[in-house]
């Protein structure tokens, strides 16, 4: 079997889990991947949303990027807002108050209106960004007074663990979270949570988005 043909084989594995949950989407996330690799996930695999976690790695895929929404799901810092703002659909990964403004003022700057996402430590990490749960709601409250940022809802990158029930705890605290803090959010809340690891989990509290990017192209080269 080709690299092509199992990247083909997964993706299919995933969007058959997936029919119990008809809301979720599937974001594959094309960190270190080739552009052959993307144009096939995009054109022969049914691809609609794919997830950048590198603002450079995002500007050398952006010409292979259409007929996809893109995502940025990384750890961004404020200086690099600017090659993102007007060109990616959301940002996921926003972790501060701070870095929020920054994307409000370079949207104004060019007159588009950003989609993202909170972040939020769900397993309470030191070496992970985005806001603790008690934190959250204050942020919220400054973060939706902004202009020309639109807030979807919340994201999360949980703690690696093999345990089913652990992995269920940190995306229902998620969960608990978005509900409890709905007035902040524009339209429907969104949920992006679970990995390839812990994606069936994510499901099944309610992710709205799961980011997938070993599980289906295999380990990163």
């Amino acid at each position: 079997m080709t690299d092509f043909e199992k990247i083909k084989l997964n993706i299919e594995k995933v969007h058959e889990e997936m029919k119990a949950y008809p809301k979720a989407r599937l974001c594959a996330v094309i960190k270190n991947r080739s552009p052959e690799e993307i144009r096939y996930a995009v054109d022969c695999c049914g691809v609609t949303l794919v997830g950048e976690n590198r603002v450079q790695e995002f500007l050398s895929h952006e010409p292979y990027l259409s007929g996809a929404e893109t995502h940025f799901v990384g750890r961004l810092q404020k200086n690099k807002v600017k090659y993102l703002v007007g060109r990616v659909a959301m940002i996921e990964s926003v972790d501060s108050v701070p870095l929020a403004e920054e994307i409000a003022s370079r949207s104004g700057k060019v007159g588009v209106v950003t989609d993202i996402l909170c972040e939020v430590n769900t397993g309470r990490e030191p070496q992970k960004g985005g806001f603790l749960p008690e934190e959250l709601a204050d942020a919220l409250e400054k973060i939706s007074h902004l202009k020309n940022i639109r807030l979807r809802g919340l994201m999360a990158v949980t703690p690696m663990t093999d345990s089913s029930d652990e992995k269920r705890g940190y995306f229902a605290l998620l969960a608990r979270l978005k509900n409890e803090n709905r007035r902040y959010f524009s339209g429907d809340a969104i949920l992006s949570m679970g990995m390839s690891g812990s994606y069936r989990e994510a499901l099944s509290e309610g992710a709205d988005i799961i980011r997938i990017g070993t599980g289906i192209f295999g380990e990163r080269k």
